[in-house]
């Protein structure tokens, strides 16, 4: 498979970038400054592109690459993906499903925790020497607060399992009920978000999930609940989330994803109330490789003509 062209979209992780030169001929996107002279020299020995939750495949990008393949996303989400041009161009699509889905369920109750517990800023209390002078202030206890979960797939699954461990009441939205589930279902988000202390985002993003997260919903969870999103930055009207944490309209946030990644609003920086971290959902060691695997287990399975993996499209 050495001959086989794979584009590499953005770098993602050593390992899976080593594994893909020694598998195959690896073009690394980022070192070609121009791109058009490139993708016109390369556009017919490419068969694969790679890629990951910041960058992926556009109608542009499948369009000047008439030998792709398939595309192998080095994440869940695929909304840097065109599927509607892949299934008109015949192109396989995948995603790395499963593996991830504990990991960014276990940072969902650190964000939950961290937040609620004021942890970060205990932290910053003690080594700057504060504790000397006097004890923290009293914070927010997270069992038994009712939590509110927007895409009860496999990640909201693992994060209703979690919080169920606390002691917490769950409901949730989805695009229909789930009929297999026993927690409570509201038919849209302001309800969702009015009956809960603690609404976590973790849905796919869509057109019609983008800013799913607006200004009537976080009024709605309120001066004393919190917002969680582990899904993607623009879930959130990011604006107004802003305005409504400086108001005191939202008791506080945790946030690993971000409209504008790697870009945040510097406003958010100043506030003890927000958890701020940079998409490390699935950023452990273990999950990162697993990931990769998945990846190029696609690969070789599709250039083998054996049954992707994970296929999406």
């Amino acid at each position: 498979m050495e001959a086989i062209g794979v584009l590499m979209a953005c770098p993602i992780m050593p390992y899976l970038e080593e594994e893909l030169d020694r598998r195959f001929k690896l073009f690394r996107f980022w070192n070609f400054p121009h791109k058009k002279e490139f993708l016109k020299e390369h556009a017919h020995s490419i068969r694969a592109v790679v890629g990951n939750a910041f960058a992926g495949a556009d109608a542009s990008l499948i369009d000047a690459l008439p030998s792709l393949e398939i595309v192998a996303s080095f994440s869940v989400g695929l909304d840097k993906v065109d599927l509607v041009k892949c299934k008109e161009k015949g192109i396989r699509v995948t995603n790395t499903p499963d593996v991830l889905t504990e990991d960014v369920a276990d940072l969902t109750i650190g964000l939950i925790l961290a937040t609620l517990r004021r942890i970060c800023e205990s932290d910053r209390y003690v080594r700057s020497g504060l504790w000397k002078m006097g004890d923290f202030k009293l914070t927010t206890k997270f069992s038994g607060k009712t939590v509110g979960i927007i895409g009860l797939g496999r990640i909201g699954l693992a994060i209703a399992k979690r919080a169920e461990a606390f002691g917490c009441p769950i409901s949730y939205y989805s695009r229909t009920k789930k009929t297999d589930s026993t927690y409570k279902y509201f038919p849209n988000v302001i309800e969702l978000a009015s009956n809960c202390n603690i609404l976590v985002v973790a849905c796919p993003l869509t057109e019609e999930t983008r800013h799913i997260i607006n200004q009537q919903v976080i009024d709605a969870v309120g001066p004393k609940g919190i917002l969680i999103n582990i899904g993607r930055g623009p879930h959130v009207d990011e604006p107004g989330l802003v305005s409504a944490l400086l108001e005191g309209r939202l008791g506080g946030a945790g946030l690993d994803v971000f409209e504008h990644e790697p870009e945040v609003p510097e406003q958010l920086f100043g506030l003890d109330n927000v958890v701020l971290t940079p998409h490390i959902g699935s950023g452990t060691v273990e999950t990162r490789t697993a990931m990769a695997d998945l990846v190029l287990g696609n690969l070789e399975a599709h250039f083998s003509n054996k049954p992707l993996l994970t296929p999406v499209v």
